[in-house]
């Protein structure tokens, strides 16, 4: 019920401001028609004005060029006359859609592959044996699942993914993670306690190096790119850790308990080492032991998988595709969720919900006294739950405004590493085993969410101010 009402609202409320927009402004007269069939790239005119009219900054901007960009609107000369343009930064419903489906698509061959890879680890023997090995820790997290049973080890799978940054790979373990907890729910249309703990985990977004990131700031000129890198990694953990004690806490887990602490205490120092070890890498360097690290453990897993087929003298390629025609199904199965969850979000970013959120913000800090350099660096953060690739676009646009090195494109970095995609994680996870009542998993997810983002502006003014 509360993943439904909150698709209802935000299709209200991107409705609702869709229209005063209409009625206040004349020139959002085609609003409704960029909501519908606008694509990311179209041009709006929004204004004309003559030349003499037009602000300074303006006309001193066309004094060299035919074309000037300030803020969201790009001005060009004609004559006497300046035409004031804006492009639309995202597409309408109906190319949505389309890039719902073509998103399924492209997770059916990953999919298919990591699902045919699991099954042979399943049948090896492998996943009994990683849910053996983290069963001190993962059943004192998770009571509800026994010791030794299969999803432990898909859960484990999924966060090493993670953690290296092997998004191709983390879905397909994260889903088969949650077939497996479904097995164990008594409801089966109700998210179980344990799906929605690891469900809070997964989105909370801990990667070990954002190569992502530090490869936009490098792309940009940043003087030193890898410079958020330290910010980045403690605000990822941070927001890890409260998705953890707030669901715990939800759910009366105990984690005052000595096992738990050491576990906690292993990885927290473990997580510090690496991180120190990292931090004086170059650039280059960092980059190359990222692709080590990961692709390297990702072919060793492939290695280890096979090599035990053999060994336990299984039909390897008869179990392969066993497995792979789950993940087809799977993936054709999260269209709906998918096509319905990104229209909504589509619908209230098209609509301008966002930037009045945003501007709201700007005005009530700089009423309040206090310094507004971080709100410019939040529409990252506002945007990330939503979607991951408009936010990386929103992170790219800050540094590209005020500059790579400045306060609020370093902030918009750390943003943008310190979570994952909340909305799109609940659609397609929950989707994919028939989840329509996710209780307070969107809730403990924002409320992390916000962890995160408070502990990332704290970072960046200790960092960088």
């Amino acid at each position: 019920m509360a993943l439904s009402r909150l698709w209802s609202a935000f299709i209200l409320i991107a409705l609702l401001v869709a229209t005063f927009q209409f009625v206040s402004n004349p020139a959002e007269k085609a609003i409704f028609s960029q909501m519908v069939i606008g694509k990311s790239g179209d041009s709006t005119k929004v204004g004309e004005m003559t030349l003499s009219q037009a602000p300074a900054s303006v006309i001193s901007g066309l004094s060299t060029s035919n074309r000037y960009t300030e803020g969201k609107l790009t001005y060009r000369r004609e004559g006497d006359q300046v035409i004031a343009v804006r492009h639309q930064s995202v597409n309408g419903i109906l190319e949505t859609c389309k890039d719902a489906v073509n998103l399924c698509l492209g997770l059916i061959g990953v999919m298919t592959l990591f699902m045919g890879l699991m099954q042979i680890a399943e049948k090896a023997g492998g996943v009994r044996f990683l849910s053996r090995l983290i069963a001190p820790f993962f059943t004192r997290i998770f009571p509800e699942v026994p010791a030794g049973h299969p999803a432990h080890g898909h859960m484990m799978m999924n966060f090493s993914a993670n953690l290296l940054g092997l998004d191709n790979a983390a879905t397909p373990f994260g889903l088969k993670a949650m077939e497996s907890l479904q097995t164990l729910n008594p409801s089966a249309d109700r998210a179980s306690n344990a799906q929605i703990l690891f469900l809070c985990l997964h989105a909370s977004g801990l990667t070990l190096i954002p190569v992502t990131i530090i490869a936009m700031r490098a792309g940009l000129g940043a003087a030193n790119p890898t410079d958020i890198f330290i910010p980045c990694m403690i605000a990822t953990y941070v927001a890890t850790l409260a998705a953890l004690i707030i669901v715990s806490w939800k759910q009366g887990i105990r984690l005052f308990q000595p096992v738990l602490f050491l576990w906690i205490g292993v990885a927290s120092v473990l997580v510090a080492g690496l991180v120190l070890f990292l931090a004086n890498l170059t650039r280059a360097d960092l980059e190359s032991v990222s692709g080590l690290i990961g692709n390297g453990l990702l072919l060793l897993i492939v290695f280890l998988i096979v090599l035990g087929g053999v060994y336990k003298k299984i039909d390897l390629f008869s179990a392969f595709v066993e497995g792979a025609k789950g993940g087809f199904e799977t993936a054709v199965r999260i269209i709906p969720y998918l096509v319905g969850m990104l229209v909504a979000i589509s619908m209230l970013r098209v609509s301008g919900s966002f930037d009045a959120i945003i501007d709201g913000m700007k005005y009530l800090f700089g009423a309040m006294g206090a310094d507004t350099r971080f709100v410019d660096g939040l529409p990252t953060a506002l945007v990330k739950p939503f979607s991951g690739g408009a936010a990386r676009g929103l992170m790219a646009d800050t540094m590209k405004t005020f500059g790579p090195d400045s306060f609020a494109g370093k902030l918009s970095c750390i943003l943008q590493g310190s979570s994952d995609t909340t909305f799109y994680i609940v659609a397609v996870y929950f989707g994919s085993v028939g989840i329509k009542n996710t209780r307070y998993a969107i809730g403990s997810m924002l409320l992390a969410d916000l962890v995160g983002i408070i502990t990332s502006i704290g970072l960046a003014y200790l960092f960088f101010a």
